[in-house]
């Protein structure tokens, strides 16, 4: 080993070994680049023999080992792991055997390189043979070792961190494994020329098993310029296997045969068998997709041949659990059985709970398709219970396995994924004719996601396809675990994100389902306990919110109905107020879908710009009285059951109009349910019967017992009848005109009439924020920023009315939290939303995260911008949130930061301009501002609800007498109170 005496630098420091050594190593690495991996084992194998012709001494054995750790990285890339891990282990005890002798600085750091290279290929070698404990063993034991190496460029931390993302991969916690393959992507160095597109395919790879196609492919392609640009052909080539898994799970079967084949070509002759491996068992689920059930078995048969051969346990569990799936097939259940169980041992055996998440959900699937093939007669209430033993655990945690990612996007593409499940399981639950069940679904699926400040805990289990079972392991790239508490680090540094990447959510609360005294009941509170035992995954949160809203907390009848998505439309509702009750409503997706559409259909549409309100008033249901009345009479025959109309009228005609609290899905979180014709062959809306507001997810309501607001009458007290109004009146954004896409909504200040005697009624009732010495002055203003926004807003406030542009966030997207408001903040101001040339929106995420993700001091949103006890936003989608699988937009961050009632947009609002353009009436006529008066005035009101129903049923009454534009549902039926 070199001594104290070698450390100079010298030309003697950049020679490792002399000659043939370092010649021959430097030959050895070109032909791993060629990928010609048998002829570079002979190289390090000759130059082996050399070294063990030498005299022994602890640099010759360092040699030895160097040498040894080569030819076991070599044999890993060919997946002869047998041979690897043989290599590796003489490699160890060389190393072991010199680590007492006398070294100097720069030895030491020589010996500590090369243990940290025998650690991480060890336990990338456990990790392939499905060892994944010991393997974390492993990378904990580098982690140790780490801070005493010197690494300045980074490399070994990063690579140390590349194997912790591929543990997590293995293990299917695919939002941790994100998290710290981004995190690590952002800080290792260029210099790691190896590294970076492993971490690209990786990061690629996970993009694919999660329902992010695009990525993945850009991913992809990104790492082939970094392998193209050092000359590593093998991992080039290897590129087309990943792309192939991609091109399958995005459902290009036949490209993904084409390239399949192709890459199987290149590792058989190759004899890169693992990788063979893989592609015979990707091959093989196509082929049972093509009906070819010859073929499918002899490539399985060769694939857990060659993947038992390897050792490769988790993955010939997967061969396993796909050849269960074909066995089925053909009708051999006894051999289903068997392999399935096989293949779950494994996977129980390693605490891969998600592959046994997998093999519950293809049980319960045969199960189901047993009914349905077969008469169960009167065992048939058995079997489903069965069936949904197995499923309801397992779609539980798949669908919580949302909460390991940053990103609302991954989050909802992750959801899209699990929703299969959920399917399979409301079919079963509906085939039982379980209303208690249906009722408890509903119940925790519409509880929501909590915001979380801080990370959330780790893990993932990936979705099939419904008619298959073929494991989404990511080619099963080799790579890690969590162990349900904390977060591993990669080799030291955090594998956090910066917040600002993404808003973090946590499970939702559980949901008490009676008001007896002590905890009571909590929805589905069996299969959450079996879900969190067998999968050993977080499901809800230990707190507890009621669903029910009891008669101490209303003065009136009063009934809650909520929606769930799961291919079909799913309601439930109960009662309180004096009222008792319960039920559940079935909507055929087919018949829902198509009423949403037409819907959509007469809607404004944000995408389409001018023309989109063009349409909308042009041809849109919505602008003549015929066809907004069949549209209403379509949308209550697919949404609103006829049991639900009748008891509503019986309430009425007994206690009084009830008030309907809607909490929607996201599929119909714009359907204007005031609107509803719910009697077939005469005019009745549901508004005609009922006051109606919408209800935001429980996770939302305040820990605190509390009277939600339009549930009863409230008063704004005497203490804040001294606070201010908070009126944001079409703030003036900066850099754009007055006609521009963010100019003015309300024209010139003092131009309307209407709105110039709203803010005199304000300034003659009490205060006004801004102050201001005539009405005129509270329009167009410049100095109506963030910052002053927040100062108002800590010194308290009993109500905020916002009016001007709302910018929504694309449903695509998923994140709710992007959707902002535009106030006078130019481009430098602070914030979480990306500026528009001279202006940075206010996000709701900034309402929610404040400044936490931009310093270490930083405070949360509800400190930054605690709302008064009602809000008002009147702008384009500002009610957006609901169409959300996570709804955290501007509406829902005010009810998060204190508002116990926000009035919002369900949809792109009609200016007056664009009623005086599109429908020529006379600028006499302002619609917008009727609108903004009666909100104003509903706030002001003890019951807002009651109050803005009650212009909402007089522009009812005017449309059908007259049928005038102006009295259009288009701009009134957007409008809707929001509470908890």
């Amino acid at each position: 080993m070199p001594d104290e005496n070698e450390r100079e630098e010298s030309a003697e420091a950049t020679r490792l070994y002399g000659e043939p050594f370092d010649s021959g190593l430097a030959l050895a690495e070109e032909h791993q680049l060629a990928a010609d991996l048998a002829a570079a084992v002979a190289v390090y194998e000759e130059l082996l023999a050399l070294a063990e012709s030498l005299d022994d001494s602890p640099d010759v054995r360092f040699l030895r080992a160097h040498l040894l750790q080569n030819i076991a990285s070599v044999q890993l890339d060919a997946t002869d792991l047998a041979g690897a891990e043989e290599a590796n282990r003489r490699s160890r005890d060389l190393l072991d055997d010199i680590a007492s002798a006398p070294m100097g600085p720069r030895g030491r750091q020589l010996w500590l390189e090369m243990l940290l290279r025998t650690l991480i290929a060890r336990a990338d070698l456990l990790r392939r043979t499905g060892r994944l404990d010991e393997a974390l063993a492993c990378l904990d034991e580098a982690a140790v070792r780490l801070p005493e190496f010197e690494d300045p460029d980074g490399l070994r931390t990063s690579e140390l961190g590349l194997n912790r993302v591929h543990l997590l991969m293995d293990r299917g916690e695919w939002g941790a494994a994100e998290d710290q393959a981004s995190a690590l992507l952002s800080t290792t160095p260029a210099s790691a020329v190896e590294t970076v597109p492993r971490l690209l395919v990786a990061l690629g790879l996970i993009c694919s098993s999660t329902g992010r196609f695009d990525p993945a492919e850009d991913y992809f392609a990104r790492a082939e310029d970094h392998f193209r640009a050092i000359g590593d052909s093998g991992a080039q080539r290897t590129l087309l296997a990943h792309r192939a898994y991609t091109a399958m799970n995005r459902g290009e079967l036949d490209l993904a045969e084409r390239l399949f084949a192709e890459a199987s070509a290149y590792f058989e002759e190759q004899r890169w068998f693992g990788q063979l491996a893989v592609c015979e068992q990707a091959r093989a689920f196509l082929a049972g997709r093509r009906g070819d059930a010859i073929g499918a078995e002899d490539l399985l048969t060769a694939s857990l041949s060659r993947f038992e051969r390897l050792g490769a346990s988790i993955a010939a569990a997967d061969s396993m659990l796909l050849g269960a799936q074909h066995a089925y097939d053909r009708g051999d259940i006894d051999e289903m059985k068997r392999l399935a169980q096989d293949a779950r041992d494994v996977y129980q055996e390693r605490e891969v709970y998600e592959r046994c998440a997998q093999v519950d959900l293809m049980l319960a699937r045969t199960l189901e398709d047993n009914l349905n093939r077969m008469d169960h007669g009167d065992r048939e209430r058995e079997s489903v219970d069965t069936a949904l033993s197995f499923a309801l655990p397992a779609a539980l945690a798949l669908e919580a396995a949302r909460y390991d990612f940053t990103t609302a996007h991954a989050r909802s593409q992750w959801l899209q994924l699990a929703d299969d499940a959920m399917r399979l399981v409301y079919r079963l639950a509906n085939r039982r004719q379980d209303q208690g069940l249906l009722f408890e679904l509903a119940e925790h699926r519409c509880a929501g996601a909590s915001l979380a400040l801080d990370r959330t805990p780790p893990a993932a289990v990936p979705a099939e396809d419904s008619t298959s079972v073929f494991p989404s392991a990511a080619m099963k790239s080799y790579t890690s675990h969590e162990h349900t508490e904390g977060t591993m680090t990669l080799g030291g540094v955090a594998a956090q994100a910066a917040a600002s990447v993404g808003l973090r959510v946590a499970p939702p609360p559980k949901v008490r389902m009676s008001a007896q005294s002590g905890p009571g009941r909590v929805a589905l509170q069996e299969f959450i306990a079996a879900a969190e035992f067998r999968y050993h995954r977080r499901i809800a949160h230990e707190e507890a919110v009621p669903f029910w809203i009891t008669d101490d907390l209303t003065s009136r009848p009063v009934v809650q109905v909520r929606l769930a998505d799961a291919g079909d439309l799913f309601m439930t509702w109960t009662w309180a107020g004096g009222a008792r009750g319960f039920g559940t409503g079935h909507g055929p997706g087919t018949e829902v879908d198509q009423a949403v559409s037409e819907l959509s259909d007469a809607l404004p549409g944000a995408g389409d710009g001018a023309e989109g309100m063009r349409r909308a008033f042009d041809s849109g249901a919505l602008a003549e009285h015929g066809s907004e009345r069949r549209l209403a009479r379509t949308l209550a025959e697919a949404l609103w059951p006829e049991q639900l109309t009748a008891q509503i009228r019986q309430v009425a005609e007994r206690a009084g109009r009830p008030l309907v609290r809607i909490q929607p899905s996201p599929r119909v979180a714009q359907v204007p349910w005031e609107l509803l014709a719910v009697d077939d062959g005469t005019d009745v809306r549901l508004i005609d019967l009922a006051d109606v507001v919408t209800t935001a997810p429980a996770s939302l309501r305040p820990r605190e017992a509390a009277a939600p607001t339009g549930t009863q009458t409230t008063d704004i007290g005497t203490d804040a009848d001294t606070q201010p109004v908070v009126l944001v009146l079409d703030p003036r954004v900066p850099g754009f005109r007055a006609d521009s896409p963010l100019g003015s909504v309300l024209g010139a200040p003092g131009s309307d009439p209407e709105l110039m005697a709203l803010v005199q009624a304000r300034l003659d009732a009490g205060a006004v924020v801004p102050s201001v010495a005539t009405p005129a002055e509270a329009f167009r203003r410049t100095d109506l920023d963030r910052d002053w926004l927040s100062g108002v807003l800590r010194k308290g406030a009993r109500r905020l009315m916002y009016v001007g542009h709302v910018s929504g966030a694309p449903v695509a997207g998923g994140q709710s939290e992007d959707g902002s408001l535009h106030l006078c903040c130019d481009a430098g101001a602070s914030g979480l939303a990306e500026p528009l040339r001279t202006h940075r929106p206010l996000s709701a995420k900034d309402l929610l995260l404040g400044s936490l993700p931009l310093r270490a001091d930083g405070e949360a949103g509800v400190r930054i911008w605690p709302a008064p006890p009602r809000v008002a936003l009147i702008g384009c989608e500002s009610g957006g949130d609901l169409r959300f699988a996570e709804s955290f937009g501007l509406a829902t961050a005010m009810l998060h930061n204190g508002a116990e009632l926000v009035t919002a947009t369900r949809w792109v609002l009609p200016t007056s301009f664009a009623f005086h353009r599109l429908a020529q009436l006379p600028e006499s006529v302002r619609p917008l501002s009727e609108a903004i008066i009666a909100v104003d005035t509903a706030h002001e009101h003890e019951d807002p609800v009651r109050s803005l129903g009650q212009w909402q049923r007089e522009q009812l009454d005017r449309w059908r007498a007259d049928g005038r534009i102006e009295h259009s549902p288009l701009l009134w039926a957007a409008i809707t109170c929001i509470v908890v």
